[in-house]
């Protein structure tokens, strides 16, 4: 039995410093092109790992020269990757532009991140079900996302993204939703908005999560429970690329809730967590350890 258990993305991102938010039919040129590991899977696979978390990777690289690369990039980090098949497909890429005030702009071609199945879960369910938590991102097929949720009998937590309609069978199995403002949004069918009442108010009407933790960015986050919606700020720094910090926030929130945190308390860690992830660049190679948490408050 593992302490998470996290069912996703395994990717190759390419990463490039662009001057701002690329427009349609522009070219620009951009500066400081790196390879790295990432995919929101890995990444908050090892975002677990790197906190002193048992981590398993469940998921799908490509049988190719990518694949190998994250699969020891991984086992590098201790993540468990027995769980990983290789599939007969280009293992997942993803393209992202970051801007100089540390926003990004992700692409991603998904390869055998999709291709991966139902069938190949089921083969490796007993590492899901032993879980103490089952960590899900949607840059997988909506069906494995579904029995993933079914198969879970711990903390199962869903970061919806990218945005994509969730069942209300799905949302109901969900201890604890963690979207971004947009996802949130999106998934309400509700117009964009930054505004914390609006966000809490909608959060509030969804049907189904124990508990909803909302990323506002540099807004921080909101954490409804019980109707009742509490904000906890952002941390103060000078961030230069936001690229993982996302993934780093639920890597950290459920850490906290498996230190026995309760939802607020958890998200002031991982709120912590997601501001040291936006001082260095790129996406896994931004991901705090413990250790280093202690650098911002």
């Amino acid at each position: 039995m593992c302490d998470v258990a996290v069912v996703g993305s395994i990717n190759v991102d390419l990463s490039l410093q662009v001057p701002h938010e690329p427009r349609r039919g522009e070219t620009l040129l951009g500066a400081s092109l790196q390879r790295a590991g990432g995919g929101k899977g890995a990444n908050q696979a090892v975002g677990c790992a790197r906190l002193g978390r048992s981590v398993a990777m469940v998921g799908a690289v490509g049988d190719d020269a990518d694949g190998t690369y994250m699969l020891d990039l991984l086992t590098a980090e201790g993540v468990d990757i027995a769980a990983v098949r290789r599939l007969d497909e280009a293992t997942g890429q993803a393209v992202i532009c970051v801007e100089p005030d540390g926003e990004s702009t992700i692409v991603v071609a998904p390869g055998a991140n999709w291709v991966y199945s139902t069938e190949d879960l089921e083969a490796v369910r007993d590492v899901v079900s032993s879980a103490r938590c089952v960590l899900v991102q949607q840059e997988i097929a909506e069906e494995v996302v579904a029995r993933a949720a079914e198969l879970a009998t711990g903390l199962f937590v869903l970061n919806p993204a990218p945005s994509r309609p969730i069942s209300s069978e799905v949302l109901s199995r969900v201890d604890v939703l963690v979207p971004n403002r947009h996802e949130l949004t999106s998934l309400c069918g509700a117009p964009r908005t930054d505004d914390p009442h609006v966000l809490g108010a909608l959060a509030r009407g969804l049907a189904g999560p124990a508990a909803i933790v909302i990323t506002m960015g540099e807004g921080g986050a909101l954490v409804v429970e019980s109707g009742q919606t509490v904000h906890v700020p952002a941390v103060a720094v000078d961030a230069i690329d936001a690229t993982a910090a996302g993934d780093t926030f639920c890597a950290a929130l459920v850490d906290g809730l498996l230190d026995g945190k309760n939802y607020v308390e958890a998200t002031e860690w991982a709120v912590r967590a997601a501001a040291l992830a936006t001082l260095r660049r790129g996406a896994m190679g931004s991901i705090p350890h413990r250790d280093e948490m202690d650098a911002v408050r």
